[in-house]
Parts: structure tokens; C-alpha cells; sequence
């Protein structure tokens, strides 16, 4: 296994990206938004539940931020077709951005779970280097829907079921690929520098699935505009 990847903290310049528009014509880059500060949050493609609802808070949010001059990004893994077809059905008020090969968040450092082999003798250390059976013991029910807490992979498919949401080969192949992509938020000021950040289940497996409030999101927006 390489090096673990380091999430952008606070005071460091957020990387260059450009990334095709979801619901917008053409593509949106950090070279675009130089001068706005902005909140991007990159999340897992449309297979994940939790991803979905999230997105979907970050358009509840939307007009608090915009009204603090802030713009609102979604980055989502799932190739830009497959992303306009769903949110054609379900419109959302933020930028949408679709990288199907999580590069964005390879950029930002958002973490990608790297399981060790069955038997291996190298000590665990979350996220890097992850046991399967401490990922196999964790429960998870951070939106309160499940009927108790579950097993994450386990949880993905009840909420999947409940919003009678089905993968189809896109889906299954972003899945299969990227399912252990961890999910990120980060502000943005306008000179490109993060100003917060935060970083999905950094203190273990029974984290995975919980992002930040709307609450939470608001508060660090107006921290930077002050």
C-alpha cells in the first residue's frame, strides 16, 4: 500500500480542478470561481443513500449560504448521463459536478479505504490501512430512518430499498470501484485557500455516513465572511 493520502487543511490552496456540469451547460473550475468563496462537498456516486440525502440538505442550505456570498458545489462519482438523468427528476438548487474517477477528491485528500489482505500482519490504521472485520462490525444510522443501526454496506441497501432507488451497470461499476471512497466538505474563501474542512468517519468505521449539519455548515460560511 502507498503513502496515506492527507486531507487539505485549513490554510492550504485548494488544487485546480475543472469538472463537467451536472444541471449547468459547459464546466466549472476553481480558475471560475477565483473571487467567490465557495463550499464543495465530493461524495460518493448515486449508489450511496447517505451521498444522496446529503446532497439534497446541501440545497436546503443553498440560500443561507448564497445569501452570505457564498455558492454551493456537490461533486458527485457518477459519469455526467447517469448524474442529469437522476437530477432531472430530482432538481437541486447547487452546482452539481460530475467526476465518475474521483480525482477531485484524490486532489482535496479526501481518503479512500484501503482494506488489508485477509491474514496480513500490517497494523490497522483508519482510514489507510482498514481490518475488514472492524468494517464488518461497525453500525451505522446517522439519518434515524433504519430501524436500528447497521452494517454500512448493510444500511446502503435497506435506504436504496426504502427510496426505491436501483443500481443500474453504471451505478454497479462506480460501486465496485469506488464504494470505499471516503466523502469530504470543504469552504473555500475567494483567494482559493480552505478555510474549514471536514472529512468523513476520520475516527473510525462507526463514523462512516455522518456529514455535517446544515447547522455546522452554516456556522464555518459565516466564520469567513465575517
Amino acid at each position: 500500500m502507498g503513502d496515506p493520502i492527507r486531507p487539505l487543511q485549513p490554510g492550504e490552496a485548494a488544487p485546480e480542478f475543472a469538472l463537467p456540469a451536472v444541471n449547468l451547460e459547459g464546466a466549472v473550475s476553481l480558475a471560475g470561481l477565483r473571487g467567490r468563496p465557495f463550499l464543495i462537498g465530493l461524495f460518493r456516486g448515486l449508489h450511496c443513500p447517505f451521498c444522496r440525502r446529503q446532497v439534497m440538505q446541501l440545497g436546503h442550505v443553498q440560500p443561507a449560504l448564497e445569501s452570505a456570498g457564498v455558492e454551493t458545489l456537490a461533486v458527485i462519482n457518477t459519469p455526467l448521463e447517469r448524474a442529469r438523468l437522476y437530477f432531472r427528476y430530482r432538481p437541486t438548487p447547487i452546482m452539481l459536478l460530475s467526476d465518475p474517477d474521483c480525482r477531485t477528491h484524490q486532489a482535496f485528500g479526501v481518503p479512500h479505504i484501503e482494506f488489508l489482505p485477509e491474514g496480513s500482519s500490517e497494523r490497522p490504521e483508519w482510514p489507510s490501512r482498514a481490518s475488514m472485520a472492524d468494517f464488518e462490525a461497525a453500525r451505522v444510522n446517522p439519518t434515524g430512518e433504519l430501524p436500528e443501526p447497521l452494517q454500512p454496506m448493510a444500511s446502503n441497501g435497506v435506504l436504496n430499498a426504502m427510496d426505491g432507488f436501483e443500481l443500474d451497470e453504471t451505478d454497479q461499476a462506480i460501486f465496485a470501484q469506488h464504494s470505499a471512497q471516503l466523502v469530504g466538505h470543504f469552504l473555500v474563501d475567494g483567494a482559493g485557500i480552505v478555510a474549514w474542512a471536514q472529512i468523513e468517519a476520520l475516527d473510525g468505521p462507526n463514523s462512516l455516513c455522518i456529514f455535517p449539519s446544515a447547522a455546522q455548515i452554516i456556522a464555518a460560511a459565516g466564520r469567513l465572511v465575517r
